[in-house]
């Protein structure tokens, strides 16, 4: 992953995860978190809308950061790549599906919860990470104990985060950035309530850049 696509990840603090199950939902979203000062999306690929959806949010704005999530195999990789996405994100960590990605010159940020998969990782030249499923994997003391022998990885933990605990996250040292799906429920995407989505993006921009 590009240092600069890092730097913008880690300049949003929080990263909207999406799950978007209607394409009709795409674009109202995006204008939502555009507006409201939150142009970062991480589109989840857990429903037959995503690969539309991404493409959707990428034509009406281009200059939005927006990723795939749940990405599994290289065959989503390349719907992911050729719909928009700049960056990749998965639950755990495949070398194949890493390899792919570092072969299709699009970033990667796979998913990892122990020792033996940051070394992996590190195997593999990546050193920004999901910390995946950050709350049920121990937290933030699992992470501190990753950071201190790991001296190179950062990492995007996601899994559990919200409003009362995601600055407690970010104030931990190689912590760039937080997923998270408080402010874009998918309950509220699904109802069309795009003014609650954009008063709970303001609110998540403001609590991590108080």
């Amino acid at each position: 992953m590009s240092q600069q696509l890092i730097e913008k990840l880690k300049g949003f603090k929080v990263i909207p995860v999406i799950q978007i199950n209607n394409v009709e939902q795409a674009v109202p979203l995006a204008k939502t978190l555009v507006e409201n000062g939150l142009p970062v999306a991480e589109v989840t690929f857990r429903t037959e809308a995503a690969e539309d959806a991404i493409r959707l949010m990428r034509e009406a704005y281009p200059s939005m950061c927006i990723g795939a999530g749940t990405v599994l195999n290289a065959a989503q990789v390349d719907r992911a790549k050729t719909a928009g996405a700049e960056f990749i994100v998965a639950p755990g960590l495949n070398p194949n599906t890493v390899r792919y990605c570092q072969e299709q010159d699009i970033a990667m940020v796979p998913g990892v919860n122990n020792p033996s998969q940051v070394e992996q990782a590190l195997e593999l030249g990546l050193t920004f990470l999901k910390f995946f499923p950050a709350e049920a994997s121990g937290g933030i003391n699992m992470i501190k104990s990753l950071l201190a022998p790991y001296v190179d990885v950062a990492f995007m933990p996601t899994g559990g985060i919200g409003k009362a605990n995601v600055n407690d996250y970010l104030a931990i040292d190689r912590v760039h950035c937080c997923g998270g799906t408080w402010m874009v429920a998918p309950a509220l995407i699904e109802a069309g309530d795009w003014d609650e989505i954009g008063r709970l993006v303001r609110e998540a921009v403001e609590l991590v850049n108080p």
